[in-house]
């Protein structure tokens, strides 16, 4: 029997265990404020690697990085109604700009420093970029305008979960401007593409990319699409959402450029991101019971060199030995970058150490004593693989010299197994179903993992209402229609009516 590191196992408590990973790994904390969260450095470290990865893939496309404010005026929300409909009971708003002190209550707001006009927290920036937008774009020799910021944003959740749904994030978004409408519908789904690239290259994290239903669309946009994870127990989790707003925002904050022609014409916009929810679906896709398994590419460190020090004459030779053996690894390339090597000297016993690198799930930790530098040696524990079919830790004796060169095959093969691993759990847990009984049959148990792959009509209006309803009653959602799918065929499992496509519909985050 495995006594594991966490004190709840993914069986037991699934939600239980998810926030015990986030407090052994030291990933986050409660920050005092309900729904924000303090990110902690090897929590922040892993979001620093997401950045810096996306962010080359970004720039690669042509897109440059911004900065806009913060607080963003009512007004600008106003133009849109649809959009301000989608985030209006979610906006945390500023009304004063000075506190005074009252005997009785303390601090409180200074009635004679009400804003002249209310400010909105960020919750997205699509009202206040296309106001730029229309200062920017004159001519059709100004587009495509092409843009990015790494921003926090603010959305007040009901209720949160550490990196899954809390009040303050951190994110990304892009939006751009195209002089025609496939533009800016070909912009779209080149984003798309690059998340899922992304997810699946860097996260090492399968998902299907398709297009949202018109109840799931981003308010005001014309098309919604996503990429969507599978996690560990079946439920599905939104990692990232590129949307097609058409023409419907540029009316709203007068995006307008004269064509070659000399006329004047509305400009397409597009809006996408992801955000820290992506650290989430890590841990809830390779999270094992000893905490969180972190995959090299998006690993702050990949191999952590723990000394065994016992407070003896020996102690400076076996610290001599680690810091040649980190300068060694951080001279050799995995996965296209340095090795990051990190010799961890803190005071405190090394298997107090080592436990604390896995539950962090640091891709490869070394453990170096006395016996290992007399031979010449490193002691090698792999997390993806921690136990041997004995249930005793996999740590294997292998020399120093043969370890340092095999590291980068080593990482790769880490990075490709956690992959395989989480593909395969996907591929087996998407299960055809041909009408609405089968669907009660797969999900009658509310532990059920996976998604029903239906046959859709692509219903509108109430007809879409009445299955949003009907699907509420197993607290199912349809996720996408995923991308490049054959022609459907049959009838539609809501409908009845003759199929157009398939999406995959489940439980959700």
């Amino acid at each position: 029997m495995i006594k594991h590191a966490l004190p709840v196992t993914r069986e037991a408590d699934f939600a239980a265990w998810y926030q015990s990973v986030i407090t052994e790994a030291d990933l986050a904390e409660e920050s005092g404020v309900r729904g924000c969260m303090v990110i902690r450095p090897w929590g922040y470290g892993i979001w620093e690697r997401i950045q810096r990865l996306l962010d080359d893939r970004i720039k690669a496309t042509g897109h440059e990085n911004c900065y806009f404010p913060l607080f963003i005026p009512l007004s600008y929300f106003e133009k849109e109604a649809e959009h301000v409909d989608g985030f209006a009971k979610e906006m945390a708003v500023v009304t004063h700009h000075r506190l005074i002190a009252d005997g009785k209550s303390g601090l409180v707001p200074d009635p004679e420093a009400k804003l002249e006009e209310p400010l909105v927290v960020r919750p997205t920036s699509e009202t206040v970029i296309g106001t730029a937008f229309a200062r920017w774009v004159q001519s059709w020799r100004d587009l495509p305008v092409l843009i990015n910021q790494w921003a926090n944003v603010v959305r007040w959740e009901m209720r949160t979960r550490m990196f899954l749904r809390t009040s303050e994030f951190l994110w990304q978004e892009g939006h751009t401007a195209h002089a025609t409408a496939d533009e800016a519908r070909e912009e779209t789904l080149k984003m798309l593409e690059v998340y899922r690239e992304f997810a699946e290259t860097c996260l090492a994290l399968p998902v299907v990319a398709g297009e949202k239903p018109e109840n799931e669309r981003f308010p005001g946009a014309v098309a919604t699409y996503s990429i969507e994870a599978m996690m560990q127990d079946g439920k599905a989790l939104q990692a990232g959402t590129s949307h097609f707003l058409g023409t419907n925002f540029a009316k709203a904050q007068n995006i307008r450029f004269q064509n070659a022609g000399g006329e004047l014409e509305l400009a397409n916009t597009t809006s996408w991101g992801v955000s820290t929810r992506m650290i989430g679906g890590v841990i809830m896709v390779h999270g094992d019971d000893d905490g969180l398994r972190v995959p090299p590419r998006i690993a702050p460190w990949q191999v952590v060199i723990v000394p065994m020090l016992r407070d003896a004459p020996e102690d400076a030779a076996i610290v001599a030995y680690c810091k040649d053996l980190q300068k060694e690894l951080a001279a050799q390339t995995a996965l296209g970058e340095p090795v990051r090597a990190l010799l961890d000297l803190k005071p405190a016993k090394a298997a107090t150490k080592r436990w604390g690198w896995v539950k962090k799930g640091a891709p490869i930790v070394i453990e170096v004593g006395g016996r290992d530098v007399a031979g010449g040696n490193v002691s090698v524990i792999r997390r993806d693989r921690l136990y041997r079919e004995d249930g005793k830790l996999d740590s294997r004796v292998v020399a120093r010299g043969d370890f340092v060169a095999e590291t980068a095959e080593m990482l790769d093969d880490i990075q490709a197994a956690l992959f395989g691993e989480a593909q395969g759990r996907l591929k087996s847990n998407i299960a055809p179903v041909d009408d609405w009984a089968g669907i009660e049959a797969m999900f009658a148990d509310a532990t059920r993992p996976g998604w029903a792959d239906v046959a859709w009509s692509k219903p509108t209006g109430v007809a879409l209402d009445t299955v949003v309803e009907r699907l509420k009653t197993l607290k199912l959602t349809i996720r996408n229609a995923p991308m490049g799918q054959d022609t459907a065929s049959g009838a539609c499992v809501f409908t009845g009516d003759p199929a157009v496509e398939r999406v995959l519909i489940g439980r959700s985050y």
